[in-house]
């Protein structure tokens, strides 16, 4: 995993994180600075909204407003200038209770150049800017061919999507009685034709977009017979497309699984593409989990401990994972306690744990933190390789139900 993967993991977790969050008004501060632009220039317009937001009639959401305002004001002066990428910044109340301000800011330096430049006050965060960076952009074309029906599909990073799936009104081999072979084999070729030309225009229709981008990477085409090489052969994809055909194989299936056996079949073809990786990643680490090798380890305090001494050669976390860690401190005579639980848990956890159980007294504070950036921080400075491991495979959802979606492959045994 390459350090923009790891910023682009760590951003997905932020946005997730961002999106959940709900304003009881219009008070919450979306600011998007682009890459260069004037800080001095935003300043000035912090300050009018400032004023503006004077105005606001609701009490609650005038001191909101004002609040994250300043907060934001306050944090842009740390910088003498934008950062080289852009910056984002989310300001607001995250208070669950009425009448409690808790006005919290995240500051997010985007891994490529921010190109838009906006303020938003309002009942959620604007995240789809940085939505757009996380997307995968690159994508390979899928086409399965048969004389009576054809789907196209689109591989984009390990998902693999239908997009249409069409058949046909060719006539079997067996001929009608009565009519000659020849003339019946001449209606056959012509409806096949027109088949495949609606093949091709549908396929023009859904890669051409995508060729403009720049996103397409490849088109790969699959069949159980010699109709797959015809449709290549023939004029039914755009010319620009055809140029874009990097492999023929056979398959059996058609639709959903017939473009799953497509990506399968053409793995060599597509042996650096990530789908293809993720599955072999993830049988080598089944391998060494059934075979009780002891070069797999899986579950939080086992991969912790195995990255604590050095012996994890690969850090697998899947995308599902949302653990937190929760340090508990009781202020008043120094006990701590340490745990690892999901969100929904620590919510619980605060609630219950009102009093310490050692001294009786209340105050007590929180410290909470995210697993996987913390896991993965650990594995960047052991020299670990980190893999994230995502839903949209079979094997990346057996992962996850199995494992708990975090593992490791080990460098020796522990």
């Amino acid at each position: 995993m390459s350090h923009r993967d790891a910023q682009l993991y760590e951003l997905r977790k932020k946005i997730e994180e961002l999106k959940k969050i709900r304003g009881r008004g219009t008070e919450l501060v979306s600011l998007y600075i682009p890459a260069g632009y004037d800080l001095s220039k935003v300043m000035q317009q912090l300050r009018e909204e400032y004023g503006t937001a004077q105005n606001i009639k609701s009490k609650t959401t005038r001191k909101n407003v004002l609040g994250a305002l300043e907060r934001a004001m306050q944090h842009l002066k740390l910088y003498k200038q934008t950062p080289e990428t852009g910056l984002a910044l989310f300001v607001g109340n995250v208070s669950e209770m009425e009448g409690v301000t808790d006005i919290k800011l995240w500051a997010i330096i985007p891994p490529e150049p921010l190109n838009v430049r906006l303020y938003r006050c309002d009942q959620t965060f604007v995240t789809e800017p940085l939505e757009e960076m996380i997307r995968t952009k690159d994508a390979y074309g899928l086409i399965t061919v048969e004389k009576n029906e054809a789907t196209i599909g689109l591989l984009r990073g390990k998902r693999i999507e239908v997009l249409d799936e069409l058949t046909s009104n060719v006539p079997g081999k067996t001929r009608a009685g009565g009519q000659s072979a020849r003339r019946y084999e001449r209606i056959r070729e012509q409806e096949t034709h027109e088949f495949m030309k609606r093949i091709g225009e549908h396929a023009n229709r859904a890669f051409l977009p995508l060729l403009e981008k720049g996103e397409l990477k490849g088109i790969i085409i699959g069949g159980p017979g010699p109709t797959k090489e015809e449709f290549v052969e023939g004029d039914y994809l755009h010319h620009e497309l055809k140029k874009k055909i990097i492999g023929v194989v056979d398959i059996s299936y058609h639709g959903e699984y017939g473009l799953r056996e497509l990506v399968e079949k053409a793995s060599d073809i597509l042996r650096d593409h990530e789908a293809i990786k993720e599955k072999k990643l993830i049988q080598t680490f089944l391998t060494h989990v059934v075979k009780d090798t002891g070069l797999a380890t899986y579950g939080e305090r086992e991969v912790r401990k195995a990255l604590e001494i050095g012996a994890v050669d690969k850090l697998l976390i899947s995308e599902g994972y949302a653990k937190v860690r929760v340090r508990a401190k009781c202020n008043a005579c120094g006990w701590e306690e340490l745990k690892t639980m999901s969100e929904e848990e620590f919510e619980t956890y605060k609630k219950r744990l009102t009093r310490c159980p050692k001294c009786g007294s209340q105050n007590i504070s929180f410290e909470k933190w995210d697993v996987a950036e913390e896991l993965i921080k650990m594995a960047e400075e052991a020299g670990s390789d980190v893999e994230i491991i995502s839903l949209d495979t079979e094997e990346g959802q057996q992962f996850y139900r199995a494992f708990g979606g975090l593992g490791a492959i080990l460098r020796f045994k522990i």
